[in-house]
């Protein structure tokens, strides 16, 4: 079996306005407080002489590495973004940047909030647009039901309230 991995998918382009500004923060952050930090460490590290077996000054070159793709990644990234902060005309429907609650068929509710690939945080509830469960949401209002293709097989739940 080889290295080649197919290139992924970009996700989405979009994003709330809360999820930008987290991700500027991030980029601002990385790029003015974190890399100096590490990029003070190697310095010293490099002036104690032998570098090959120099723990400190190997581990803070990866680390600045790391900083240096991250920062790449989010330049990319912000420029490509499209803030989504309008509501959509329908709000009876399900778009991005809806608060949808759900019960499945056990009678269990769960309340999940459509963004951007970016953003998803399952412990806030945030779900990527590009997730199976949302794009069986969309366009769906309270009272359908929504039908979600898993690995275990088909999961039923039925919409209870759409907010934004």
């Amino acid at each position: 079996m080889g290295r080649y991995r197919a290139p992924q998918k970009p996700g989405s382009p979009y994003i709330t306005r809360q999820g930008i500004e987290t991700l500027r923060a991030e980029l601002n952050h990385l790029w003015q407080v974190k890399r100096p930090e590490v990029t003070a460490r190697v310095s010293a590290a490099a002036a104690e002489g032998d570098r090959s077996e120099n723990a400190e000054y190997i581990y803070s070159k990866k680390q600045l590495r790391e900083i240096d793709r991250r920062v790449r990644f989010l330049r990319k990234r912000l420029e490509v973004l499209q803030v989504v902060d309008t509501v959509p005309t329908d709000i009876r429907r399900i778009y991005f940047g809806a608060w949808v609650t759900l019960e499945d068929d056990t009678g269990a509710s769960v309340t999940y909030r459509i963004v951007g690939p970016d953003e998803f945080d399952l412990s806030q509830g945030y779900i990527s647009l590009d997730a199976p469960m949302a794009k069986a949401m969309m366009h769906k209002q309270a009272g359908d039901e929504v039908v979600v293709k898993k690995p275990q097989g088909e999961r039923y739940y039925e919409v209870l309230s759409v907010r934004y």
